[in-house]
C-alpha cells in the first residue's frame, strides 16, 4: 500500500526531537535567552525578604553598639520644703529648710551586665544573618524550580507539536486512501481524532507554561516573558552522601537554629548578670535663702534582691530551659533534614536509572512498535487503529521522559539550594547546545 507522507514523516520527527532534548546552539546563544543564572540574580537583586533582613542585622548591630553604652544621666530640678501657711507662706528665702535644687543622677549597669546586653544584639544580628542566608537559599530555590518548571512545559509542547504535525500528514494520507478506495472513512475520524486530542493537550501545556510564566514572574518581574536558554546539566548530584552531614551543617535553617541558641545563651547570661544589682549614683545641689548656707546631697540607690529564690533565680532557670529546649529542637531538625536529604537523593539517584533506562530501550521500543504498525498499515496487512496506538503510546513515552527529567531537576535544584550558595546550579555546568 502506498503512503506517500513517510519519506517526509519519518525524518522530520526525529529531527524535531533532537530540536526538544539537545537544541540548536543558536536557539541556546540567543541574546534574547534568559538563564537560569541570570534569572537567579534578579531574584536575588529584587527581594524584599532579603533586603528586610539586612536591615534587620544592621539594626541589632547599632544595637549592639548602644548596649554597651551607660545609661544617660537624669538632670533633676526642684523646689524642696516650702512652706505652705504662716507668714511665709510661698516664700522660697525666709526659712533655712527651704531649698532650690539641682542635681544629676547616673546608674551604672555593671560592666557584665553591659557585655551580655551587646552579646546578645551581636548574636541577634549572626541570627538576621542566618536568617538572610535561608531568605537567599529560598528565593534562588523556588525561582529555580519556576525557571524549570516552564523549561520542561515547553519541550513537552514542542514534541507535542511535532506530533501534531506528523498526525495531521497522516489524515492527509488517510483521506487520500480512502478516495483511492483502500481505506474507510473510520480511518478518517480516527485520524482526525488523534490530531485533535493533540492539540487539546498542546492547549494544556500552553496553560501550564502561562502558570509557570506567571511563577517565575513573581520573582524576577517582566524578564519573565523572555525565552529561556539552556538548561543545567543533571549528570551528578549537587550533594554527595558520605559527606552529607558535613554538607547540612551549613543548612540555613539548621545555621538559624545554631545562632538561636547563642541567643538563648546570651540571654541566660543576661539573666544571671542580673542577680547582683546595678547602683544609681546622685549629685545635687541645693540654694537656700541668702542668709542660710547652700547644702551638698550625695545619693547612692541600690535595689535590694530580697527574694533571689524566686525571681532572679527563676528568671535565669527559664532562660536555661529555652536554651535546652533550642537545643533539642535543633538537633531534631538535624535528623529531619538528614532523613528527607536521603531520601531525595535516592529518589534523584532511582530517576537517573529511570531516564537512562527510557534513553536505553523504552523509547527505542516505541519507535519501533510505531514504525512496525506504520510498515504492516503501508502494505495492507494492518490497521490504521494500530498506527494511532502506536503513536499514541510513544507519544506517551517521549512526554513521561521529559516529566521523568522534569522530577529529578526539580528534586536536583532542591537538593543544590539545600546549603550554601556556592553549591548551587550554574550555567557553568549548563549542557552545551540549548535546551
Amino acid at each position: 500500500m502506498s503512503f506517500s507522507l513517510c519519506p517526509r514523516s519519518r525524518i522530520a520527527v526525529p529531527l524535531v526531537l533532537t530540536v526538544v532534548f539537545t537544541a540548536a546552539p543558536a536557539l541556546g546563544q540567543s541574546d534574547q535567552a534568559l538563564s537560569l543564572d541570570e534569572s537567579l540574580q534578579i531574584a536575588i537583586a529584587r527581594s524584599g525578604q532579603i533586603i528586610a533582613t539586612d536591615a534587620q542585622v544592621r539594626a541589632s548591630r547599632e544595637m549592639a553598639v548602644s548596649a554597651a553604652q551607660l545609661p544617660d544621666p537624669v538632670l533633676k530640678f526642684g523646689v524642696n520644703n516650702v512652706p505652705v501657711d504662716g507668714a511665709d507662706r510661698f516664700n522660697l528665702a525666709n526659712d533655712f529648710m527651704t531649698m532650690r535644687s539641682v542635681g544629676v543622677m547616673q546608674e551604672f549597669p555593671r560592666e557584665e551586665k553591659r557585655k551580655a546586653r551587646t552579646e546578645r544584639f551581636e548574636r541577634e544580628a549572626e541570627m538576621g544573618s542566618a536568617q538572610r542566608d535561608w531568605n537567599v537559599t529560598t528565593v534562588r530555590r523556588d525561582t529555580a524550580l519556576s525557571w524549570l518548571d516552564r523549561s520542561y512545559q515547553e519541550s513537552i509542547r514542542t514534541l507535542l507539536e511535532a506530533q501534531a504535525n506528523e498526525a495531521t500528514l497522516q489524515v492527509e494520507a488517510a483521506e487520500t486512501a480512502y478516495r483511492a478506495g483502500r481505506g474507510s472513512q473510520a480511518d478518517i475520524f480516527a485520524a482526525r481524532s488523534q490530531v485533535e486530542q493533540i492539540r487539546d493537550r498542546i492547549d494544556q501545556t500552553s496553560r501550564q507554561i502561562a502558570t509557570a510564566t506567571t511563577q517565575l514572574s513573581r520573582w524576577i518581574g517582566e524578564a519573565a516573558s523572555r525565552s529561556l536558554s539552556a538548561r543545567p546539566d543533571l549528570a551528578k548530584p549537587p550533594l554527595q552522601d558520605h559527606d552529607l552531614e558535613l554538607q547540612l551543617s551549613h543548612h540555613p535553617q539548621l545555621a538559624m537554629l545554631e545562632k538561636q541558641e547563642a541567643m538563648a545563651v546570651a540571654d541566660a547570661n543576661i539573666a544571671q548578670a542580673g542577680k547582683r544589682p546595678d547602683w544609681s549614683w546622685e549629685v545635687m545641689y541645693n540654694q537656700r535663702g541668702p542668709s542660710f548656707s547652700n547644702l551638698v546631697s550625695i545619693n547612692v540607690s541600690i535595689p535590694l534582691q530580697w527574694d533571689q529564690r524566686n525571681r532572679q533565680d527563676r528568671e535565669v532557670a527559664a532562660k536555661l530551659a529555652q536554651l535546652e529546649q533550642i537545643r533539642a529542637q535543633r538537633e531534631d531538625e538535624r535528623r529531619m533534614h538528614a532523613a528527607e536529604t536521603r531520601s531525595m537523593l535516592q529518589e534523584w539517584t532511582s530517576n537517573r536509572a529511570r531516564l537512562e533506562r527510557y534513553d536505553r530501550s523504552l523509547i527505542t521500543l516505541a519507535q519501533r512498535r510505531t514504525d512496525a504498525a506504520l510498515t504492516a498499515y503501508r502494505s495492507g496487512s494492518g490497521p490504521l487503529s494500530a498506527v494511532l496506538e502506536a503513536r499514541r503510546n510513544e507519544i506517551d513515552t517521549r512526554i513521561e521522559r521529559v516529566r521523568l527529567e522534569m522530577d529529578t531537576a526539580r528534586i536536583g535544584a532542591q537538593l543544590a539550594y539545600l546549603v550554601p550558595i556556592e553549591h548551587g546550579l550554574t550555567e557553568s555546568n549548563s549542557r552545551k547546545g540549548g535546551r
